[in-house]
Formats: structure tokens, C-alpha cells, sequence
């Protein structure tokens, strides 16, 4: 029978293996700092240094691609240096927090999809968790809809990689 620090043990190296595991928590932290229209940081009210967040549900612009400067605004002026709540569920990829981030009943990524400025996020054949507000949205020629066809930022980045080295 495996000893109690064995099991520890093994636990422990299962969760380093896992980086991508839900971690399902919500707090409050105020933002500090917007980097582009999907992702932003949060200094948790409980202190310590800002976390990194990709808002969930949403793919905003690149910002060196058209309209990115615009979305980027658009979040800064709904969101810096306001206090917000987070509903984390995951960590992605680039080690951010995966979040759904709101200011009282208002979900902010329903907000920039809503006003033009991101894309409801889609996977395989769904069409995201904002599909409606993405629809209104494009009827209404509202943000980077005012194009005649935006570049969607996943075929951006398929064609001209991140924006990462770009400084903005």
C-alpha cells in the first residue's frame, strides 16, 4: 500500500503535468494594465503582483492588425483601473488566466463583442458563446464591422504570425 508523501507525491506531479487544468475559482482585483482587446492584467485585491488574462469567449483584433488599436481602447475605456470579478476556468497556452471578467451584472466580453470590437470566439463549428451580440453587432456595422471584410484575427495570425514583437 503507497505511503501518504507517495501519494502526495504523485498528486503533485500529475497537477505540474496538467497546465491547462480549470482551476474554477472568482475573486475581485482591480485592472492595471490593457494589452490589447482580448487581454488585459488584474492586481487581485488581495494583493500581489498583477495577473495576466485572456478573457473568455471573445478574440479580439491583433493589435498590429486593423481595428486592433480600436478594441484595445474600447476595453481600456470600459475596464482600466476599475474593480472587477473574475471567474477563472482555465490556464491557456501563453500561461495566462482564462477568465470571465465582469463590473457588477455586465459581462465584458458580451460588451466588446456587442460594440464591434472582438469576435464571438469559435471552436470547430460552434459559434461561440456570443453569437447573437456578434450577429446584432455586424447588422449594425458597429466597430470593425464598419469594414466591408474584417480580417478575422485567427487567419491573421495563420498568415502573419502574433504581434508579440510589435511594440504598440
Amino acid at each position: 500500500m503507497p505511503t501518504l508523501p507517495k501519494i502526495a507525491m504523485c498528486a503533485a506531479l500529475t497537477m505540474a503535468a496538467l497546465p491547462h487544468a480549470a482551476i474554477a475559482a472568482r475573486y475581485q482585483g482591480v485592472v492595471t494594465h490593457v494589452t490589447d482587446g482580448d487581454t488585459l492584467w488584474v492586481r487581485k485585491l488581495r494583493g500581489g503582483p498583477p495577473e495576466h488574462v485572456r478573457i473568455v469567449g471573445i478574440d479580439a483584433p491583433e493589435i498590429c492588425q486593423a481595428h486592433g488599436r480600436e478594441s484595445r481602447e474600447a476595453l481600456a475605456s470600459r475596464v482600466l483601473n476599475r474593480r472587477v470579478v473574475m471567474d477563472t476556468s482555465a490556464r491557456d497556452g501563453f500561461d495566462r488566466t482564462v477568465a470571465r471578467i465582469s463590473i457588477g451584472k455586465e459581462d465584458i466580453g458580451q460588451w466588446m463583442v456587442s460594440q464591434g470590437q472582438a469576435w464571438s470566439y469559435r471552436f470547430r463549428s460552434s459559434p461561440g458563446p456570443y453569437r447573437e451580440e456578434e450577429a446584432a453587432a455586424r447588422a449594425a456595422r458597429a466597430g470593425l464591422w464598419s469594414a466591408a471584410h474584417p480580417d478575422a484575427p485567427r487567419d491573421f495570425r495563420a498568415r502573419n504570425g502574433s504581434c508579440q514583437n510589435t511594440r504598440f
